[in-house]
């Protein structure tokens, strides 16, 4: 088992043995986990490669639906249907593809998103406009419909097919991001698969998410606690500081569940943002640990912040900064680099009250150098889990964001990316 894919496990197994307020994270959890929902894939012929690259995911019956969607003023042709579609919350299905993002391909890539929708539309029984799109891939090539059109109807939905759509939607990925839990309490699940590990930077997400749950939840309340999950997780992720023109994130809550519904002023919501939250936040460290050519996972908590919105701010930039990613890659207890960056975050710093810890290891106190054994500091820097505390004492404000190391892989995956 390979060192990234030994992580998944261990931060799957824990949290499933760690007894939750009414949750638990389900084994082999997936998107299809939740009542009502199949999905499946193919190999359609759009990577060159011989890989899923082409999915369905579907509800048995219309589901309430939430989005969010990149910032990039570049647009994939996706991402704009997804959101002229979505402006009346509901989706039956969903149609992904890698290997081809349907980005800068103007009005003809607008054209084949619809056609893939309808074409997926015919095939599930639902109506064309509550069918969503999502791409990833190579920017400014045309997607190849012919394949499309013969891939479509080769694939097969089941309850199982959510491991195949996990699989299908990865480019660079090494390991597919797919998680489930089960809230006993209100009798419903929430399960999803993601993709993602490079372009990845705290802005949105930078990636393709879905999220599907058998609760039945009121849509104004489901589209504000997706976007406080992304705020925690995904938001809270950066891999190489590049944000992508295909960034989308779906939930699709089918009611299937049969619970009373959630409403923000109903005993369900805090407990369903809860689960949400904690479902993203495994998908976000597993990108994080699956970056492009990432070798251990770096997790930064930001105490002490003057509010959340500061510590937010400092916590990604640390782990946005190459030379702090560059020290974790070569397991340099460097932590000037960490001051530095959080020095540079544009946020209110007092120098003199500042903490940091390399796990238990204190290496700065009250702004000022503390003894620390470096040999123990470096084998902390050489596993694959890294965290680090930075308290700046100077409010009640906390927050966590996870990043990887970079490495000349990195560079070897993005210097030939179309070659």
């Amino acid at each position: 088992m390979s060192n990234k894919r030994a992580l998944l496990w261990h931060i799957q197994c824990a949290i499933f043995f760690n007894m939750n307020s009414g949750f638990d994270f389900i084994p082999s959890g997936t998107v299809t986990s939740s009542n009502g929902f199949l999905a499946g894939a193919t190999y359609a012929g759009i990577k060159k490669e011989e890989n899923l690259d082409l999915a369905i995911l579907t509800s048995e019956v219309p589901c309430v639906a939430a989005g969010l969607f990149t910032r990039n003023r570049i647009k994939a042709a996706p991402v704009v249907l997804c959101q002229r579609r979505l402006s009346d919350r509901k989706a039956t299905g969903v149609v992904v593809n890698s290997g081809c993002a349907n980005a800068c391909t103007g009005e003809q890539g607008l054209a084949d998103a619809e056609e893939m929708t309808a074409l997926v539309a015919a095939a599930i029984g639902a109506p064309p406009e509550q069918v969503l799109a999502a791409s990833t891939g190579v920017i400014g090539e045309m997607m190849p419909m012919a394949q499309i059109r013969t891939g479509i109807k080769r694939i097969a939905l089941s309850r199982e097919g959510g491991h195949d759509m996990a699989r299908a939607i990865m480019t660079t990925d090494t390991v597919p991001k797919e998680k489930a839990v089960k809230v006993e309490e209100g009798g419903y699940t929430i399960g999803g698969a993601a993709k993602g590990a490079g372009m990845i930077h705290p802005d949105m997400a930078t990636f393709l998410g879905f999220l599907t749950t058998d609760a039945m939840v009121e849509p104004v309340f489901l589209q504000s606690a997706l976007k406080q999950a992304a705020d925690v997780s995904f938001n809270m992720v950066s891999i190489d500081g590049d944000t992508s023109t295909n960034d989308t994130l779906l939930l699709l809550a089918s009611g299937l569940a049969g619970n009373e519904i959630i409403t923000s002023s109903t005993g369900q919501a805090v407990l369903f943002q809860q689960a949400l939250d904690a479902l993203c936040i495994q998908l976000a460290k597993a990108l994080a640990l699956d970056g492009e050519g990432a070798t251990k996972l770096f997790e930064v908590t930001v105490n002490g912040a003057p509010d959340r919105a500061a510590a937010r701010q400092v916590a990604r930039t640390v782990v946005s900064s190459p030379l702090v990613k560059a020290a974790l890659y070569g397991n340099d207890p460097n932590w000037g680099r960490i001051m530095a960056a959080a020095g540079r975050s544009g946020v209110e710093i007092v120098e003199s009250k500042i903490d940091l810890y390399l796990s238990h290891i204190c290496m700065v106190k009250a702004g000022r150098p503390q003894p620390f054994d470096p040999a123990e500091a470096v084998k902390r820097l050489n596993r694959t889990e890294v965290t680090f505390t930075l308290n700046l004492n100077l409010g009640d404000g906390s927050a966590v964001a996870w990043g990887c190391d970079l490495t000349e892989n990195y560079a070897e995956i993005n210097s030939h990316y179309t070659t």
